[in-house]
């Protein structure tokens, strides 16, 4: 009797593993959430935003930094934020207060484009 206890016990356990590992792991590949998150970051960079799309949450304050050796903007299609000309190191801050998909570009250099999707 306590071997079928012992072999039972052994079974549910790996069965366990087999079940709460892989979600696990989707998890951890997910990365870190962003649940809460009031804050979110743009790298411009070798003539690209980085990410080219970010979703975040209504409130949430993205900054776009300009990390290249030449001036870049950053103006949303529809002109709901435009950013001066950012020289190296320089930041602008936008709140996305509504919901909506906002695509953007750089005034200087009209080939580089980014999307913003507030939920």
């Amino acid at each position: 009797m306590k071997t079928n206890s012992r072999i039972l016990s052994v079974a549910v356990s790996i069965l366990l593993a087999l079940i709460v590992l892989p979600v696990a792991k989707r998890a951890a590949a997910a990365g870190p959430s962003t649940a809460g998150q009031k804050t979110a970051e743009v790298k411009i960079d070798n003539f690209s935003f980085t990410p080219v799309t970010l979703t975040v949450k209504a409130g949430t304050q993205i900054t776009w930094t300009n990390a290249d050796d030449i001036p870049h903007t950053v103006v949303s299609e529809d002109q709901a934020f435009k950013s001066k000309a950012l020289d190296t190191d320089d930041k602008f801050t936008f709140t996305a207060s509504k919901p909506g998909t906002y695509s953007y570009y750089c005034s200087i250099h009209p080939r580089m484009t980014g999307k913003l999707v507030v939920e």
